[in-house]
């Protein structure tokens, strides 16, 4: 590629390389659409056993969401997906696969002239939704996606696909595939999917140079992101067994990153590479560990998540700054003056929130919840949603002083794709299990089915939090059963405290632990969660002391309408809780007590309920304000 093309500028370019490679197509891409599976398909492939995971979330079942503000995010994104033509997602295919006349037209934006950019993942997205809610209508339309796809994919005879064929659209559409077998029950799928596969280990660029900070052109490496393959390579193994997937896998693991972690969670080094890419590498860190159970891989994992906790992340769980990992040095600060391009808000919550998740899985403790968490109320859950034809955000502004929500000026980027994957995994992160637990780790509206030891076992979760301290779970039973109730407590919390059938219980609850209560649970028992909701200065970092974001529990809060400076911040959070007020109409709406009359549109509300265009003020520096008149 040109060396001078950025990620995005390439990415915008990879269905144009893609659509060369469709013109080995042979046969009628325009008749009419292959069988779709049966809507009815519930069975899952089989699976090879995992090796490492101690605690497992519900694997896209048992799990639905009840009315809420992300409710109804998720609700508007499946009508968003399922409503775009299915002859306009395909098109770029059909067209290049020889037919005169391909009905419909391309998407546009980056998925012109066709879908490369997005296409695997809103597979993959489509097989996860359906599995969740059982959407009749959208796993047709996966299937139909599928099916049509397959029909332009060239017959391979030795040729393979052409020169422009790359990693990108490759390792999305493995996940689609793999998840369409899995979760979808397609009979086509896995026979593509070997096929494409099959094209790209003869085909593929193995050159696999690690990024660089510079030359700046080898911020992703080259070629672009090859480091993230081997995640769905795995997984694609797991499901099917077939060892090609696994020696592909293992082409392109990335120690010369990763080991930069092994030892050492402040390692040199480690900056001025792609963010969302790298923190994504790490998901493929966590296939290998559970593939090869190298505790290598896992260390990795833990460093690099403490290194963003404590050098690269913003209030709100967000990181990279211009989409880079900067110096440890305070650049993360410096960089409020410098960019709006905060936060790649779809692509790096993806990645976050599966490493989040995945640590989850093999170490079982709570702490990792919390990022996943701040990622819910202030990063996905706060990104303003997809609309019109292919109109998201991709940047969240946390610029100082002054800052708003605004959409990407083009249509379906990659942040396309990655936000419906983020918006499926909502009912995927609330709940987590193992044989004799049962883990309670969001409190968000929800409904959870459990097997547990002595039979199936229902938890229906109501809730106002993170506007309200209290969220109280009613559990639904056949019969009497022991087993332990598992509730995270969050980090940054203080005095959370549970009753258990109106009487309080004295549990050890520790920030960032699980607080367990093992019992004899009873059909119709209530569990009352408290968790105080104190307002609290965060610092951005170590050398910025007193440029700081308010957080209310999990949720950041911004100033609305910043026309002027506060008049003053306190010094101690038990000074700012003190003098934020709420308003008598909404009790999730602040002021400051002390302002004066005149500045009381200085209201604070939860970041999440800003729209587009509406100015805020999230970071504050409280110290060294220079007078200008």
């Amino acid at each position: 590629m040109d060396k001078k093309l950025s990620r995005r500028e390439f990415l915008g370019t990879v269905g144009s390389a893609a659509a060369a490679s469709a013109a080995l197509v042979s046969g009628a891409a325009g008749a009419p659409a292959s069988p779709t599976p049966q809507a009815a398909v519930k069975t899952l492939s089989k699976t090879t056993p995992c090796n490492k995971v101690v605690l497992e979330p519900f694997d896209y079942a048992g799990v639905t969401l009840r009315p809420s503000l992300w409710q109804r995010q998720a609700s508007s994104a499946r009508d968003f997906y399922l409503g775009l033509s299915n002859d306009d997602i395909l098109h770029g295919y059909r067209a290049a696969a020889g037919a005169a006349n391909a009905p419909g037209m391309a998407l546009g934006g980056w998925a012109d002239p066709n879908s490369d950019v997005v296409f695997g993942q809103w597979l993959q997205s489509m097989a996860r939704m359906q599995r969740a809610t059982g959407d009749k209508d959208l796993l047709e339309k996966a299937g139909i996606l599928v099916s049509e796809y397959a029909r332009c994919w060239p017959r391979l005879s030795g040729g393979g696909p052409a020169a422009g064929w790359n990693h990108y659209p490759y390792e999305k559409l493995v996940g689609g595939l793999i998840d369409m077998h899995h979760y979808g029950g397609h009979p086509d799928a896995l026979a593509l999917c070997d096929k494409i596969t099959e094209a790209a280990v003869r085909t593929l660029n193995r050159d696999r140079i690690p990024a660089s900070r510079e030359p700046w052109e080898l911020h992703s490496g080259r070629p672009l992101e090859w480091y993230t393959l081997p995640e769905n390579l795995y997984r694609a193994y797991q499901v099917t067994g077939n060892a090609m997937y696994k020696e592909f896998a293992d082409v392109w693991l990335y120690p010369a990153y990763w080991d930069k972690f092994a030892e050492t969670n402040d390692p040199q080094g480690a900056q001025g590479v792609h963010a969302y890419s790298h923190c994504n590498s790490f998901s493929s860190a966590a296939l290998a560990y559970d593939v090869t159970g190298d505790e290598k891989y896992l260390r990795s994992m833990r460093n690099f998540y403490d290194w963003v906790q404590m050098r690269q992340a913003y209030a709100t769980g967000g990181y990279g700054p211009d989409e880079r990992f900067v110096f440890s040095d305070g650049a993360l600060g410096d960089s409020l003056e410098t960019y709006s391009a905060s936060f790649e808000c779809p692509c790096c919550a993806w990645a976050a929130i599966k490493l989040a998740k995945y640590l989850m899985m093999f170490t079982g403790e709570a702490r990792y919840g919390d990022w996943i968490e701040r990622l819910l109320y202030n990063g996905i859950g706060a990104a303003l949603w997809i609309k019109d034809r292919g109109t998201h955000m991709y940047y969240m502004d946390y610029h100082l002083g002054s800052a708003l929500k605004y959409y990407s000026r083009n249509a379906f980027t990659c942040c396309s794709g990655t936000y419906f994957q983020n918006i499926t995994e909502f009912s995927n992160f609330i709940y987590f299990k193992d044989a004799k637990s049962l883990c309670v780790n969001l409190y968000l509206p929800s409904e959870v089915e459990w097997k547990g030891p002595a039979g199936n076992v229902k938890i229906a979760q109501t809730t106002l939090y993170p506007e309200a301290e209290t969220s109280t779970l009613r559990l639904t039973m056949d019969q009497p059963a022991s087993f332990a109730l598992k509730l995270r407590v969050p980090g940054w919390s203080k005095g959370m405290s549970i009753k258990v059938n109106g009487q309080a219980q004295t549990a050890d609850i520790r920030p960032g632990q699980w607080a367990t209560f093992s019992r004899v649970w009873r059909p119709g028992d209530t569990v009352e969660i408290t968790i105080p909701l104190h307002f609290r200065r965060v610092p951005i970092d170590e050398q910025h002391p007193e440029r700081i974001a308010i957080a209310r529990g999990p949720a950041v809060y911004a100033q609305e309408d910043p026309h002027k400076w506060l008049s003053d911040i306190p010094a101690t959070d038990d000074a700012l809780d003190k003098l934020m007020k709420p308003l008598a109409n909404d009790p999730a709406v602040f002021q400051i007590d002390n302002e004066p009359v005149v500045q009381q549109r200085n209201a604070f509300k939860p970041f999440y309920r800003f729209a587009e265009l509406e100015r805020y003020r999230m970071y504050f520096d409280t110290r060294h304000r220079r007078v200008l008149w």
